[in-house]
């Protein structure tokens, strides 16, 4: 047998109800008695009825979120993060301050969305595709788990409105045969398929077509969460596109290896999902982005499967079709298997942040290390505004020394060094590779630092503000309990443009409230991936809207008009959040009426029917 035969074959040593297997170009690399076991030790990050662990109306897991303790203090619940169980004592005060948030004033979510549709049935689909897939629900529940993505136009039609359509069913499967199965009844039968891996998407992809008669099924593809094999001399692994990052990362871990490829959304994104929507990750700089570890992919289209015949570091056979997937959102086809180039697991990771007396300094650092490429795993500078978020954030001290210590450092940044509290900023740092590659990594960018008058800020804070990331989004849900909206948008830009585009986006949205009688809103942004010829600039945009009649289209046309402004000031429509139906006003504008044709061309020559009709993109 040879080694693509045997590498087709591994999926049959696969244990019923393991959640990956590990391989190498061998069968069976991993003993089936210790995948059981790893099986026990390590669980999928949700089960299939995603809303009996994560929350149905909110970001994540139902046992995590800000709440007001009984003493009146905001405290992070649960035991999933290293915030968990504790007290920050400076967030309400914050929240009110300077969100203008009345914290004694609840905005309650409705316990659960009322006026559900009912499901448009295709018998002719159903009795096809029922008896060939793992489950097929038409249960309201799981309805509505499909029905949205993130966006707080989403939360807040969960938390207190209604959506006017919905998918009519669900559909697991467990196989590409399956999904193969699938889509052909689709086909035949003329179904709409909406692909669903994580739902984290902010761009409104999810959101079913208020006009589409048709039976909707939403194809959740987490079931497919297996690694087919790892090939370690030529190093890549065969995974199936529905695994949930963080368990992609915690399997390779056990193998010594890694993909790297973390987005803030890895706890609940999928690698199907980052395909489809040309996903970056906050270690790119070492790892690459998601089109740049992507050796090979199967895709499942009406008129047919999408595969290279190899795969191959690079090739030179016309243009290429992979181009034709990343970003499709779900408009071509299913993203099944996806091949990845693998790194062996950091020897050493080291942790660290950098304090700057302002913006336009930190900025200029993270443009000379760009320069002089040598950025290390992460590398990300937030503005003042954050930067006294981030404070507020700050738990107890966990002993009146530690609390002696921080007042020191206080001193020292603010009375010794001269910062000003209203305008410095931070930056945090992620070191990862060998011992000597971090030592050196380490000791070029604070050098680089120095020149810029930036003074290191110490690990400790380095990963506090890296892990903050993860619980971030569950901070927008406390702000819906008291009339808080809030979102986040990100584009790319020239280096020559960073400053001007990030005053002037704060500027255009302070305008637009203000001319909409919206009062104190809170606009911040900060850097984050760096290229050789520009950044990614990440916005966070919320408002009090207690008295507003509409807040989420007030909110909408807010963020249209800082949209525009990002265009008039160099930006782009996206960086890695992708279009969807939010932001395809722009897609013209963006990539020319050319392009446009050309990215309906092949639309209409592979899915003629429009079975993928989420309508994203076009």
């Amino acid at each position: 047998m040879s080694t693509s035969d045997r590498l087709r074959t591994i999926t049959s040593h696969v244990t019923e109800g393991s959640p990956a297997a590990w391989f190498s170009a061998e069968p069976c690399a991993v003993p089936v008695k210790d995948a059981d076991k790893l099986a026990k030790e390590q669980p999928r990050a949700f089960p299939t009825h995603r809303q009996d662990t994560l929350r149905w109306n909110g970001w994540g897991y139902k046992d995590s979120g800000f709440e007001l303790n009984d003493k009146g203090v905001v405290w992070l619940t649960g035991t999933r993060y290293s915030l968990s169980g504790q007290e920050m004592p400076g967030l309400r005060q914050w929240m009110e301050d300077k969100c203008g948030v009345n914290m004694n004033d609840q905005s309650p979510s409705q316990a659960a969305m009322k006026d559900i549709p009912k499901p448009i049935l295709n018998d002719r689909f159903v009795a096809a595709v029922e008896p060939r897939v793992k489950l097929l629900s038409t249960d309201d529940n799981d309805r509505i788990a499909h029905a949205h993505g993130h966006t707080c136009h989403e939360i807040m039609a969960l938390r207190h409105g209604k959506f006017a359509r919905i998918p009519d069913a669900v559909v697991w499967p467990a196989s590409n045969e399956q999904v193969e199965a699938i889509v052909r009844a689709a086909n035949d039968f003329d179904v709409c398929i909406i692909p669903f891996g994580g739902g984290t998407s902010v761009s409104h992809a999810l959101l079913c077509p208020e006009d589409e008669m048709r039976m909707i099924v939403s194809l959740d593809m987490t079931e497919m969460d297996r690694i087919l094999w790892i090939d370690r001399e030529s190093m890549t692994a065969r995974i199936e596109a529905g695994i949930i990052g963080q368990d992609l990362e915690r399997r390779l871990a056990v193998e010594g290896l890694c993909t790297g490829h973390e987005p803030d959304s890895m706890e609940f994104s999928s690698l199907g999902g980052w395909v489809a929507t040309r996903a970056s990750g906050m270690k790119k700089n070492i790892y690459g982005n998601i089109e740049d570890i992507i050796v090979h992919m199967r895709v499942v289209t009406p008129t047919g499967t999408l595969e290279k015949s190899c795969q191959v570091p690079r090739i030179s056979a016309g243009p290429d079709v992979h181009q034709f997937v990343l970003g499709s959102e779900g408009t071509l086809g299913v993203i099944t298997e996806v091949t990845l180039r693998l790194r062996p697991l950091p020897e050493c990771k080291l942790f660290g942040s950098l304090v700057f007396p302002s913006f336009e300094m930190g900025v200029a650092c993270m443009r000379e290390v760009a320069l002089q490429r040598c950025a290390p795993a992460s590398i990300r500078c937030i503005d003042n505004d954050q930067f006294q978020f981030s404070q507020a954030l700050k738990p107890h001290a966990a002993s009146a020394f530690q609390a002696f210590i921080d007042k020191a450092k206080k001193f020292y940044v603010t009375t010794l060094k001269g910062f000003q509290v209203d305008k410095m900023v931070a930056a945090t740092l992620l070191f990862e590779g060998t011992k000597a590659e971090v030592e050196e990594q380490s000791r070029r960018i604070y050098a680089i630092a120095a020149r810029f008058g930036g003074i290191a800020g110490g690990e400790e804070n380095g990963l506090r503000g890296y892990f903050l990331t993860f619980v971030i989004a569950y901070l927008r849900d406390i702000g819906f309990n008291y009339y808080f909206i809030a979102e986040s948008f990100e584009t790319s830009v020239p280096w020559r443009n960073v400053l001007p585009l990030c005053r002037n986006v704060k500027d255009r949205i302070r305008r637009s409230c203000a001319s909409r009688g919206v009062k104190a809103p809170f606009v911040s942004c900060r850097v984050t991936q760096t290229y050789d010829s520009g950044v990614c600039v990440y916005f966070y945009f919320g408002f009090c809207y207690k008295g507003l009649p509409d807040p989420v289209h007030t909110y909408h046309e807010i963020e249209v008009e800082a949209r525009e402004e990002v265009l008039a000031n160099g930006g782009s429509i996206s960086h890695h959040h992708g279009i969807g139906k939010l932001r395809k006003h722009w897609l013209p504008e963006t990539v020319s009426e050319t392009g446009m044709e050309m990215l309906r061309a092949v639309k209409s020559q592979i899915d003629p029917k429009n079975i993928f009709g989420s309508k994203n993109l076009y």
